[in-house]
């Protein structure tokens, strides 16, 4: 028997097996079935799906996983590695917006005989990383290896978060989502959707540890914070000219001050037209990027990325020529400045049936529901609403999505995704105050009016005597659904 540094051949091919093995029992099949309402009848659920997906087990015994393998989820069970029974389990933690999950069994036998895996360094580029998994076309554990191509800010696609991403050319496909990338029997990554709309090949895609470490940090307190955003609106300075315009041209770097929400935590001190030279330490180049790594850049959203409620944040800005610093605060959980409301899920969606007219707030979950080419199917105004900014008088928009054809509201029966400006004259500034103008109205006639300056005119005695009989004929359960804070559906 060959012995090398008085250790047997035989005795390290038993450790590495026994090492191997411990990383197999730590990865767990997931097993949904997810029950998502549907935004084109907000009162109906669409019909339950069963789908699997990939975990690990880490500390405190639990299971770390997508959040859109248990998205919308009425009953999720849990299989370990060589044991054909399945666990019940529940979230007790989701953070959508970075496709990260935190399980757990109810059952706590479940984890007897199995080592949690623990969080590790992000690798560097070209380093070789494994896979771990129950992906489609088998019902064991897959096992991939590849090397990281690209790490940088990526749109996520479950939820449209814009975080830092891990690329990989290791072969992942549907069912792998979840499972961890593994080097040195670590977890450096949490596999994830691909955003690339089936364009790329050979391309997989990972929330990174820094992502990873802030929700498990953001769940200790068991409430979502999620990533603060600062409240400012920034835009590239690569221009000479502009450079000059705003006092930098003598200074490396820097990223111009387009917009300050009001309410925000940079309300009141950063100001439009300030340069901003540097975040948290992080140098800021003139195309928005930063060094956050040796020779690796990305946006310098990730300066941000890495702070929680209750943190400081500094930051270092040319205002007038004049170099400043000023400390910014995180005090509230993460708003949308948006007038489409982001994606939502596990919750109930809000509606409002006025003569025979259903309303809804304008969120993402409508806009998806156009499928997978939403980008190009969903109605253009819907589209570029995405990109206009809320205000404290316009905090989202209210769209007139169908009508339940009645003669009370004869003459509208084809009117469809219309976007609302008023209710008799009064502008709406969200959907809770809308529902408030229609239901509390004393006006004759009910009148919505968008910006263009079209209307639809409801007698409101007519709307009132007839709601009873149109929810019937469409078999509506209740006409009002405008929840201040909608219901929780719990998985």
């Amino acid at each position: 028997m060959f012995v090398i540094c008085g250790v047997s051949v035989a005795a390290a091919q038993a450790a590495g097996n026994t090492s191997i093995e411990r990383l197999k029992d730590a990865v767990v099949k997931i097993h949904t079935t997810s029950t998502p309402p549907d935004y084109f009848t907000p009162w109906r659920l669409l019909n339950a799906k069963q789908s699997s997906g990939s975990g690990s087990v880490i500390r405190g015994n639990r299971i770390l996983t997508n959040a859109h393998v248990v998205a919308d989820a009425s009953y999720i069970q849990a299989q370990k590695h060589g044991d054909p029974r399945k666990y019940l389990a529940r979230v007790v933690f989701i953070s959508h917006e970075a496709d990260l999950a935190i399980l757990e069994v109810e059952q706590n036998t479940f984890f007897d005989g199995l080592r949690p895996l623990e969080i590790g360094a992000l690798p560097e580029p070209l380093q070789e990383v494994s896979v771990f998994g129950y992906p489609f076309g088998g019902t064991t554990l897959s096992i991939t290896r590849g090397v990281l191509s690209r790490i940088e800010h990526q749109y996520y696609a479950h939820a449209g978060g814009y975080l830092l991403a891990g690329q990989i050319d290791a072969a992942i496909n549907p069912g792998n989502s979840g499972g961890p990338v593994i080097v040195d029997n670590r977890i450096v990554g949490v596999v994830m959707q691909a955003n690339t709309s089936g364009r790329a090949e050979n391309l997989g895609y990972f929330v990174p540890p820094s992502v990873i470490e802030h929700v498990l940090e953001d769940a200790k307190d068991g409430e979502l914070d999620g990533f603060p955003d600062l409240g400012f609106r920034t835009q590239d300075l690569e221009s000479p000219a502009m450079r000059q315009a705003y006092g930098v041209e003598d200074h490396p770097g820097g990223m111009l001050v387009a917009h300050v929400f009001e309410g925000s935590p940079a309300a009141g001190k950063i100001q439009p037209n300030d340069v901003i030279m540097a975040i948290d330490g992080f140098d800021i180049a003139d195309d928005s990027s930063i060094e956050f790594r040796k020779n690796l850049r990305t946006n310098f959203k990730y300066a941000i990325d890495q702070y929680h409620r209750g943190d400081d944040v500094e930051i270092h800005v040319v205002r007038a020529g004049q170099a400043q610093t000023i400390t910014l605060s995180i005090t509230e959980p993460k708003r949308n400045f948006s007038l489409v409301r982001q994606q939502e899920f596990e919750q109930t969606p809000q509606y409002l049936i006025y003569g025979g007219v259903v309303f809804v707030p304008l969120n993402m979950n409508l806009i998806k529901r156009w499928g997978r080419d939403w980008h190009s199917k969903a109605p253009v105004s819907f589209l570029h609403a995405r990109d206009t900014r809320s205000s404290p008088d316009k905090e989202e928009l209210v769209v007139g999505l169908k009508v339940l054809a009645a003669d009370v509201n004869l003459g509208y029966h084809d009117w469809k995704n219309w976007i609302l400006e008023s209710v008799n004259g009064v502008p709406i500034r969200n959907f809770q105050q809308f529902c408030q103008l229609v239901t509390n109205g004393t006006e004759d006639n009910t009148v919505f009016r968008d910006e263009e300056g079209y209307q639809m005119v409801l007698n409101r005695a007519e709307a009132l005597s007839s709601e009873l009989v149109i929810l019937n004929r469409y078999r509506v359960p209740r006409a009002n659904a405008c929840a201040e804070t909608p219901e929780v559906v719990l998985p």
